[in-house]
């Protein structure tokens, strides 16, 4: 039997499992080949139609995409029910949306924002949430000023 061609992108029908306080899609071994993108690669969920990027992990053996309290929430879906799920290798790295003023802040520190630049994306949206969960103004300030030094040290966090 000739082995199945690579393809960026699969559709199947499952059930959304439960694992203890956790849900998520096993996704089998024979679709993640079809896939051809290893073995944990980063993906565009479709879940009845939702779309959210996350990456396939592996846990007791099986392949699982985790659908997070927030993704349920919005499509209202619990463990147990059927769901339609296409999986798309993600292009490129997650796009991360700088606010107006830590954008300003990086632009008038060249040195900062090469750095910021060279980051990972998680510890890009890291810096990112932390600026964007400030209440105050000036606490927004505080944390604004306080990665543009980390930044300029050479320090990530």
């Amino acid at each position: 039997m000739p082995e199945p061609e690579a393809s960026s992108r699969v559709t199947f029908d499952t059930t959304l499992s439960e694992f203890g306080n956790n849900t998520g899609i096993v996704v089998p071994d024979d679709l993640m080949d079809r896939l051809g993108a290893g073995r944990r690669p980063a993906v565009v969920v479709n879940i009845n139609g939702h779309e959210y990027r996350s990456t396939v992990g592996v846990m007791g053996g099986q392949h699982l995409v985790s659908v997070s309290a927030a993704v349920r929430g919005v499509t209202g879906l619990v463990a147990g029910d059927d769901i339609h799920v296409t999986l798309t290798v993600a292009e490129g790295p997650r796009a991360v949306e700088v606010p107006d003023d830590l954008a300003a802040a990086l632009s008038a520190n060249e040195p900062a924002l090469a750095f910021f630049g060279q980051l990972s994306n998680s510890l890009q949206r890291f810096h990112i949430d932390n600026v964007n969960a400030a209440n105050a103004p000036e606490t927004r300030k505080r944390r604004i000023d306080r990665c543009i030094e980390l930044f300029v040290a050479g320090k990530k966090r």
